[in-house]
This record gives C-alpha cells, structure tokens and sequence, in this order.
C-alpha cells in the first residue's frame, strides 16, 4: 500500500492490515472487536514458524518514534535533520517506522529498492550520501554481510551516522569486523509486538567494544523473568494482541503489565545481551542449548578457516539417548565438493561440547534466511523431515 494512502485512511480513522507479497491477509473483524482507530495490523513471528497477525495503534508507532528522537538527541543528532534510507518492506514494522518516523521529524524518507541492497557498487551509486546531513539506516545481518564484504558497500556503509542492525542475533565475527573499518553499528532490539525497537546500542560504545543491543529506551522496562531467562517487557507501546479466527486474542502480560519475549537474554551495565530464542532452546543430554549460540560459534570458525560455506542453519532432531541432537544444514559455494567441506566442519566443531556438536552434516543448496535475515525454521524442519523420509 502506498503511504500517501496509508496516512489517508488513517486519517479517517481506519485499521489497515498491511500483508507481504503471497500472504492471506486476516479478514478484520467487525463491531468493537479492535480498539479504537486508527491502527495496523501487522505479521509477527515468522523466524519460529508461527505466523501470527499483530495489531499496533497507530499511536504506539508515534511513541516508538518518540523514543527513538530522544535517544537520537542524547548522541547529539537532530531528528529533523536526518534522512532515513529505508530497505526494509514497509509490511514490516522495521520498514513502517522510517516512514512514520520521517514524517514525525520532518526528515527526508528514501527507500531502497531490494535489489540495490543486493549490489552494493550500485547501491553506493544510486543513493549518494549528503556530507553535511546524518543518515540513519536500518539493516539485518545478512544486508550487513554482503555490504562489508565489498569494498563499494564499504565505503558507502562508512559515510553513515547511525546504522540499526536488529531482526536477528548480530554474529561476533560480524560485528567485530565493522568495529574495525569503523562503521557506525547500533544494534538494537525489538519486536512487532513493541513497535519495533525497544533497546539501541550507541554507535560510540559499539566502536569502543561493549557488546550487546543497548539499554531500554526511555519509554520501556526490562527485566528477566524469576526464572532468569526470559527478558520481560513493561511498556505502554505493547501491542493490545492478535487477530485470531476474526477475534482479538490479548496479548499475554501480567496483572501489573509485563509481557515475556521468547528470548533468552542476559542484563548488564549495558544493557541487554541477547542468548537465543527460548522457543528454539533444546534439552541435549541434560544441558540446556540455544541453537542460535552454537551457530554463530561454527560460523565464525568457518570465516575464519575460509571454508566456502555460504549459509549455516542448526535444527534439532529427537534423539532416545540424549532427548534432542543437533543437526547442521549448510549451503556451499557452486563447485565445491560437499564431502571435503562437510568433513572439514565436523571438525571445527570436534572442540565443542558434545551437546553442541551436530551429529549429522547436511549439504542444502537452497538454504536461505528470509529477505528480513530471519530463519523459517519451520520450512526448513520440514526439508530436514523430507530427507529423512526420502533416506528410509
């Protein structure tokens, strides 16, 4: 949908669901099932297989812009002043917000086409920086990955005042290399269900090697949940809950108005530091794994051991001994023999603990995160299914 149409209808006081490219968009339902427009109704939930169709006030995403202002004006950066590039999808809440954020501000709205993000020599040619106005750019890893790794991409990436990475966990390896070519990283944490981000790393305390996605803006709560694990959020930008079966099922918070993430998280002096998804966490011969973890470890072995490995993705298998075993796809670089490189990752990983040792190695030619940098797991579970069914 296009913006002037979306600002019109909300004008009128209108919810509008906003669906990717394929997906069935839910019906909304009549009466006084939503609360007050005017809102959108947005996909949540697509890295744990759960889709889910999340409704956001229009208000809350006003908020969330707030907030995000203020940590600007605490860097010493003019909100009104900025261009925002934007390349994410604007059925997303990553992608709405530098829309709405913009037109909050009074600064220029840019959007990047897919396909530029994907060549980065065009990418510097087709969007030229102003020197004398900060750019804000929202990215995922993987856009990251492929801009640092071209010189072009780089160079472009440098002129940038402030660079959000959030969507997925930003791997070590990653995140070490843009701290050397000092690039102005600010990873950050959010949901849909929060209005999108929550918590922002300064790019200064990045370059200086604190690790983590920041600490809460200054309209939200953090805590863990009494068990330790879960970070728990208390704002007034949470979602009022999803469309289900042309309802509105509230989104579940405590009497007091906390509401639990599924991430496992870890809170410090700088704020949170991200473990993996407590939906994904596995139970592997007593000991608790988060698959995510292990991932980013192997990945980084991988780069540093110039194996052409392009995509890596752990899924976990039951198992009768252990309760659940990993199990690692992988998709390589055209040409290369499987077998070579498959036993060269078996053992980078012979060092890990056996809990977090895959015991199957399998090459995936079409493993792939989604556009938004976000495993499908549940598709890929099913590829995994497939195999198994097809070597019976």
């Amino acid at each position: 949908m296009a913006w002037a149409e979306l600002r019109q209808r909300w004008a009128a006081g209108a919810w509008v669901v906003l669906a990717g490219p394929g997906e069935e968009p839910p019906a909304l339902p009549g009466g006084a099932a939503l609360p007050p427009g005017p809102g959108v109704v947005l996909g949540s939930g697509g890295s744990s297989g759960a889709r889910r169709w999340c409704v956001q006030p229009l208000a809350h995403l006003e908020a969330s812009a707030r907030a995000t202002a203020t940590w600007l004006e605490a860097l010493g950066v003019d909100p009104s002043a900025c261009l925002h590039l934007n390349p994410l999808p604007e059925h997303h809440v990553s992608g709405l917000l530098p829309r709405l954020r913009a037109a909050q501000w009074g600064g220029e709205h840019r959007a990047i086409a897919p396909a530029l993000m994907r060549d980065p020599a065009g990418l510097a040619g087709a969007v030229a920086l102003p020197p004398a106005r900060p750019a804000l750019l929202s990215l995922v890893p993987t856009q990251l990955e492929r801009l640092l790794a071209d010189p072009a991409g780089l160079a472009w990436l440098r002129q940038l005042a402030v660079i959000w990475v959030g969507g997925a966990a930003l791997p070590a390896e990653l995140a070490g290399r843009a701290r050397r070519a000092r690039v102005r990283l600010a990873p950050c944490y959010g949901a849909t269900e929060t209005a999108a981000m929550v918590t922002a790393l300064a790019p200064e305390a990045f370059l200086a090697g604190v690790e983590g996605c920041g600490a809460a803006l200054a309209d939200v709560e953090l805590r863990l949940d009494p068990a330790g694990a879960a970070l728990e959020l208390r704002t007034a930008r949470l979602s009022p809950g999803y469309l289900e079966a042309g309802r509105l099922a509230p989104l579940p918070r405590t009497a007091d108005g906390w509401w639990r993430s599924a991430d496992g998280a870890a809170l410090g002096p700088a704020g949170v530091r991200l473990l993996g998804r407590l939906d994904g966490a596995i139970s592997s011969g007593g000991e608790t794994v988060f698959p995510e973890q292990v991932e980013r470890r192997l990945w980084a072995r991988c780069r540093a051991a110039g194996l052409p490995v392009t995509a890596l993705l752990l899924l976990a298998e039951p198992d009768p001994t252990w309760g659940a075993r990993l199990v690692a796809l992988v998709r390589l670089e055209a040409g290369v023999a499987a077998a070579a490189t498959l036993a060269a990752l078996r053992a980078l990983a012979a060092p890990l603990p056996p809990s977090q040792r895959p015991r199957r190695w399998l090459s995936c030619p079409e493993l792939a995160p989604s556009p938004l940098g976000k495993w499908e797991r549940q598709r890929w579970r099913a590829w995994l299914a497939h195999q198994a069914d097809s070597e019976r």
